[in-house]
């Protein structure tokens, strides 16, 4: 983590990524593509249908291998990047037999040289890329398959993990960063370790200037409101909500209440919901 000094107000509290572990060198260019950006508005309309989006710096994405094309083929880790669109560090891999690379998400740990391998029943090295049923129970997992080749889905932010809790028959029990308990098919391949820049969870942006090259836009508090914007404005002065609880600008109810559809087909592999916190 890097800490600022108090130079300006804006520095005072603000806390930033070291970014000293990281190769110097610039991306790859093979491995960038440009993506188009709505902004936060509707492509067809060019109404803002999410709010709090625009703007922002312009970017590049950088082409991530979520699942395994190339299966029992050792590869070297040649740089270790930043990524500005993801939370996790990246990491650019050089496969030995005809030197392609491919970029992968980054566990925490991984060095420069280092050798990993997609295999069915890889070493339980960091960065190897196993299938569930191989893996051992208390092992943490992430970059985790829902579905067996479809590539990885969920547990790919920065310093999450998934742990293994149990194997039953042809599914295996994990843990998850929530604290959901959920089963996965065997067959689903997951990436050992865990996700890298394990620190992000206390980067303090200081300043909201920060927010707008990110492409965050200002949030107004809906008591600030008239009752004709939001259910929670109107009044004189500074008033409570007025209300049991707190409802979305479109009269939803919000702020710990269950979304997830009570018919959804994957109920089913739920053995535990996620702790109230």
């Amino acid at each position: 983590m890097k800490l600022y000094k108090p130079t300006t107000p804006a520095r005072r509290g603000m806390s930033g990524i070291d970014f000293s572990q990281l190769s110097k060198k610039g991306p790859e260019k093979s491995l960038l593509k440009y993506v188009r950006r709505s902004n936060g508005r509707s492509a067809s309309t060019g109404r803002i249908t999410t709010r709090h989006k625009g703007g922002g710096v312009k970017k590049l994405y950088r082409v991530i291998e979520f699942s395994q094309t190339r299966i029992d083929f050792p590869a070297i880790v040649t740089a270790l990047e930043y990524d500005p669109n993801r939370t996790a560090f990246i990491a650019l891999i050089e496969y030995k037999d005809n030197k392609q690379i491919q970029y992968i998400i980054a566990p925490h740990g991984l060095k420069i040289g280092d050798e990993i391998i997609f295999s069915e029943s890889a070493p339980l090295n960091l960065g190897n890329r196993v299938k569930l049923k191989n893996v051992p129970v208390g092992t943490a997992v992430y970059n985790v398959e829902l579905d067996p080749g479809k590539g990885g889905k969920i547990v790919r932010s920065a310093g999450s993990s998934a742990q293994v809790l149990a194997h039953d028959g042809n599914h295996i029990n994990l843990k998850m960063p929530s604290t959901e308990v959920r089963r996965f098919k065997g067959d689903c391949f997951a990436t050992i370790g865990t996700v890298s820049n394990p620190e992000n969870r206390f980067y303090r942006v200081g300043k909201a200037g920060t927010n707008r090259h990110k492409g965050i836009r200002p949030t107004t508090r809906g008591s600030a409101m008239n009752p004709c914007d939001h259910p929670h404005g109107g009044g004189e002065g500074r008033q409570p909500i007025g209300l049991k609880h707190p409802k979305t600008p479109w009269g939803l109810p919000a702020l710990g209440v269950k979304t997830r559809n009570k018919k959804k087909w994957s109920n089913k592999l739920i053995i535990s919901r996620r702790k109230k916190k």
